[in-house]
C-alpha cells in the first residue's frame, strides 16, 4: 500500500520537527508549517491526504482552518490536536468533519495507529471505486447494487477469481444472491465470450440429472429417441453454474469429479468419452462440510469444487444495502406497473430497514414489487406490507417468527393457487427449488384441500 502524503501544522518548533522526522522515518511524505498562513499556501500547491492540525495557532484555530482545508479539498482527512482536557474542542473538531483527534501530550504508537486507520479507509474507498468503474465496464446483465463493506469485500474477491480459471464455490442463504455472483464471475472472466449454462441440480429429478447434465445416445434408455447433448458440453469453452449443488445424489458425484479432473465425460450409452472445456462454479445454501461427514457429499469433490470459496452475506448482516435495494427495487417496479408512485412513507421505510428478511434480496424484491401492484395510495404505506399487519412492537419484540411465518404462508399459497397448484411452476414464481417448495408446505401445513 502506498503510503500518504502528510501536512503537520503545529506552531511548538520543535514538537513539529519531531512530528515530521518520525514521519518521515516511518516513510510518509510529511510537510510541515508553523501558523495557519504557511499552512493554507502549502495546502493549495501540494497534494494532501492527511492534516495533522493543532488547535490552537498563532494566527488561526485549527476549527476554522480544517473548514478551509475541507474547502479546498473535501476528500481530505483531518486529525486534531488538542490540549489534555480539551474535549470539548475535540468534539466540535469531529462534528465539523475532523476523522480523529489526539491529546498532548502525543502518544506516538497512537499517533501511528490512527494514521494507520486513515490509510485502510483510503485504500477501501479507492478500491470500491475502482471495483464499481471494472463492474460498470464489464457487466453485462445484472445490477450490483451495495453499500456495505461486507458487499465490497465479497464483490473485491469476486473481481480477483474472474481473472482466474479456478473452480468456485458460492455459499450463502437462499435469495442472498448467489446466481448474481456467478453471472459476475462469468462476465468478468476470459470465458465471457463464451457460453453460461445454468443447471438447478434440485429441480431436477434425480432420474433425469445425469442425463441433464451428461446427455445420452439414442437408444440408450426407454424413451431416449434421439441423441441429447448434455449441459457440460452445451457449456464448452464457456462456464456451467451448478445450482444447489449439495443435492446433487452421492452416485451421480464421480461422474462429476471425473469432469474436473479429466476435462472429458461419457454420455449416457457412449461408447468413447467426450472431450470438454469448461469452468466450474457451483453454489449452495448446505453446509457441504457437514453433508462430507455425514457421508453423503464426496470429500474429494468438495475439496475440487472448493478452491475459491465466495461465502455472500444474508441481508440482516449487511443493513447498510437495504436503503439502496429498496429505492433500486421501487424504481424499478414502479415504471414497470405505471402507477405513477411517488416513493414510501417515513414509517414504511423505517420498518423495513430494520425488518430482518429471512428471505433476503429475493424476498425484498418481491415484497417491494407486490406493494407496487396493490398499493392504492401515491406513497407506499406499512399497510402494503402484510408482515407489519401486527405491528411494529410486535415485530421488533418477538413475534418477527409468527409474522414471518403467516405471511411466507400466504405468499406460496397464492404462488400455488396461480399456477394451478403445480409445484414447479409454483417454486418458479417463488424463485425456490420444487425441494424447498415442498418443505416448506409441510413445514406451514399448506395442502389444496386445506385452502379450499
Amino acid at each position: 500500500m502506498e503510503r500518504i502524503s502528510i501536512l503537520v501544522v503545529e506552531d511548538e518548533e520543535a514538537q513539529r520537527s519531531l512530528l515530521e522526522g518520525l514521519l518521515r522515518k516511518e516513510g510518509f511524505d510529511a510537510r510541515a508549517a508553523g501558523d495557519g498562513k504557511t499552512a493554507v499556501d502549502t495546502f493549495r500547491n501540494n497534494t494532501f491526504e492527511l492534516v495533522l492540525l493543532d488547535y490552537r495557532l498563532p494566527d488561526t484555530d485549527g476549527l476554522s482552518l480544517l473548514k478551509t482545508f475541507k474547502e479546498i479539498n473535501p476528500e481530505v482527512e483531518v486529525i486534531m490536536i488538542t490540549a489534555f482536557g480539551s474535549i470539548e474542542n475535540a468534539v466540535n473538531a469531529l462534528k465539523a468533519g475532523a476523522f480523529e483527534y489526539l491529546t498532548k501530550p502525543i502518544d506516538l504508537d497512537d499517533l501511528l495507529f490512527k494514521i494507520k486507520k486513515v490509510e485502510e479507509k483510503r485504500y477501501l474507498v479507492h478500491e470500491n471505486m475502482l471495483l464499481k468503474e471494472a463492474l460498470k465496464d464489464r457487466l453485462k446483465s445484472e445490477e450490483v447494487i451495495y453499500a456495505s463493506e461486507k458487499m465490497h469485500q465479497v464483490m473485491s474477491l469476486v473481481v480477483r477469481v474472474a481473472k482466474t480459471d479456478s473452480t468456485c464455490l458460492i455459499q450463502g442463504e437462499s435469495g442472498t444472491g448467489k446466481e448474481v455472483v456467478a453471472n459476475l464471475v462469468h462476465e468478468m472472466s476470459a470465458r465471457k465470450g463464451g457460453p453460461l449454462v445454468k443447471v438447478n441440480c434440485s429441480a431436477i429429478p434425480e432420474t433425469l440429472l445425469e442425463s441433464e447434465l451428461f446427455g445420452h445416445e439414442r437408444g440408450s434408455f426407454t424413451g431416449a429417441y434421439q441423441r441429447k447433448i448434455g449441459k457440460f458440453e452445451l457449456a464448452h469453452k464457456g462456464t456451467i453454474f451448478l445450482d444447489e449443488i449439495g443435492d446433487v445424489p452421492l452416485a451421480l458425484q464421480p461422474k462429476l469429479l471425473r469432469v474436473l479432473q479429466e476435462k472429458e465425460l461419457d454420455r449416457i450409452g457412449g461408447l468413447r468419452p467426450t472431450k470438454v472445456d469448461v469452468r466450474i462454479i457451483s453454489a449452495t445454501n448446505k453446509n457441504l462440510e457437514e453433508e462430507v461427514r455425514q457421508g453423503r457429499f464426496r470429500e474429494d469433490l468438495y475439496y475440487r469444487l472448493n478452491v475459491v470459496t465466495v461465502v455472500v452475506p444474508p441481508l440482516r448482516e449487511r443493513k447498510d444495502d437495504i436503503p439502496l435495494l429498496l429505492e433500486f427495487f421501487f424504481k424499478k417496479y414502479a415504471e414497470k406497473h405505471q402507477k405513477g408512485l411517488k416513493g414510501f412513507t417515513r414509517e414504511a421505510r423505517d420498518l423495513l430497514i430494520k425488518y430482518d428478511y429471512p428471505g433476503n434480496v429475493r424476498e425484498l424484491e418481491n415484497m417491494v414489487e407486490r406493494a407496487c401492484v396493490l398499493t392504492r395510495g401515491e406513497y407506499l404505506s406499512r399497510d402494503d406490507f402484510p408482515m407489519f399487519a401486527a405491528g411494529e412492537k410486535q415485530i421488533l419484540d418477538g413475534g418477527m417468527k409468527q409474522v414471518v411465518e403467516s405471511t411466507e404462508k400466504k405468499m406460496i399459497t397464492e404462488a400455488l393457487v396461480a399456477a394451478g397448484w403445480v409445484q414447479t411452476r409454483a417454486a418458479n414464481v417463488l424463485g425456490i427449488s420444487e425441494r424447498m417448495l415442498r418443505y416448506k408446505m409441510k413445514k406451514l401445513g399448506i395442502t389444496k384441500e386445506g385452502s379450499a
